[in-house]
């Protein structure tokens, strides 16, 4: 599934293959929480603007419509119209952000839901379960999402059971990928590292679900509150010890200066819903900086959002135009600043796997960390 092809220090590019086609690492995965980015943007949109991995949320679809009307309408890439690549996460962390009450037992979580209050039940057997019926390309262990700032006994309990669950995954998704009727009998599942801030904790539990030999692993329970270099300590802790044969998920992580810490240390896939949720107010992300086009010193500036940039926003449209969008409450506005902050983070990726490949990574990292730095 994962072919390593070029690696700069510990930067690397690789090729994820999958059933719904072939992608080059790094990849910024493009969040359409309930199948669809926020902002009005379809699917036609995502290709345009070089979008490789769509990734849709377990709970979210669960919730609504319901994973069963998906599966009985063809799964989600027939649902939404998105022929590449999907992967889903889990449900697990939204079950421990979003949902009012929640209660955790060694079989999974008693939660309410956040739209209606409905009691819902989740386990690892049933968010297998749920995304087996989305049919999506890549399946999330289902896990607990620990808070930055439990003690020390919690996290090694969690991960304990982090651990058990992953092997009731592993089980459940056999049986339903072997199953008669499954939509993508071909659905493969990463599972997830966790231990908080713990260095010795997060190098067990990578060590434990090492041991399962899944296609990919991913890097849980950051961007939950600690600090940029609590996360940085822990990258520099984990990735040494993931397989190198295997694609590397950092999970919801992904300020452009972010991106370029993390791929320096090893990291393959990323998935973050900043760039389109700071687009739908005007915040936009460039390669000289970070703007807010609602400033009233845009008002009459007739020149695209960036100059330097390529996507199908900036050859046609003004700040200025953008700008008064926003201020009529117009939607377009929102619309046209997401199109062209996921193109950027699209591009970068793109750029990044240039400069591996050119082994001048580091070149491209001291340059570009100077302005996303200013990015937070």
């Amino acid at each position: 599934m994962f072919i390593l092809q070029k690696q700069d220090g510990n930067a690397r590019v690789g090729l994820l293959e999958t059933v719904h086609g072939t992608v080059k690492t790094p990849v910024f995965m493009n969040v359409g929480t309930s199948a669809t980015v926020k902002g009005g943007v379809a699917m036609d949109d995502l290709m345009q603007i070089k979008c490789k991995i769509e990734l849709s949320n377990t709970y979210h679809l669960h919730i609504r419509p319901g994973d069963e009307i998906i599966r009985d309408l063809g799964g989600l890439h027939k649902f939404c119209g998105w022929s590449g690549p999907i992967l889903t996460d889990s449900g697990g962390f939204q079950v421990f952000s979003l949902a009012k009450l929640r209660k955790i037992k060694e079989e999974g979580v008693y939660f309410s839901s956040h739209l209606d209050g409905a009691r819902i039940f989740m386990g690892p057997e049933e968010s297998m379960q749920i995304q087996s019926n989305l049919a999506s390309t890549i399946a999330m262990a289902f896990d607990e999402c620990i808070p930055a700032d439990v003690d020390r006994g919690y996290v090694e309990r969690s991960c304990a059971m982090t651990v058990r669950w992953l092997e009731r995954c592993v089980k459940e998704l056999d049986k339903l990928n072997a199953a008669e009727g499954t939509i993508n009998p071909s659905q493969v599942l990463f599972g997830i590292n966790q231990g908080g801030v713990h260095r010795d904790l997060r190098i067990e539990n990578m060590h434990r679900i090492s041991e399962f030999d899944l296609p990919g692993y991913a890097i849980g329970g950051l961007a939950v509150g600690e600090s940029a270099e609590a996360m940085y300590d822990v990258l520099d802790t984990v990735v040494p010890e993931m397989p190198s044969d295997k694609p590397r998920y950092l999970m919801g992580v992904g300020t452009p200066n972010n991106i370029l810490e993390a791929v320096r240390r090893g990291i393959d896939m990323f998935d973050c819903v900043m760039p389109s949720r700071n687009a739908r107010h005007g915040s936009i992300f460039s390669w000289n900086g970070r703007m807010n086009l609602q400033n009233e010193k845009y008002k009459t500036d007739g020149r695209p959002i960036d100059e330097n940039c390529a996507c199908p926003v900036c050859r046609k449209y003004s700040r200025a135009y953008i700008r008064h969008l926003f201020r009529a409450h117009e939607l377009l506005g929102g619309r046209l600043c997401v199109l062209h902050n996921l193109y950027f983070y699209n591009e970068l990726m793109e750029r990044i796997i240039d400069a591996i490949e050119a082994e001048e990574y580091e070149q491209f990292y001291r340059k570009y960390s100077l302005i996303f730095a200013q990015m937070i």
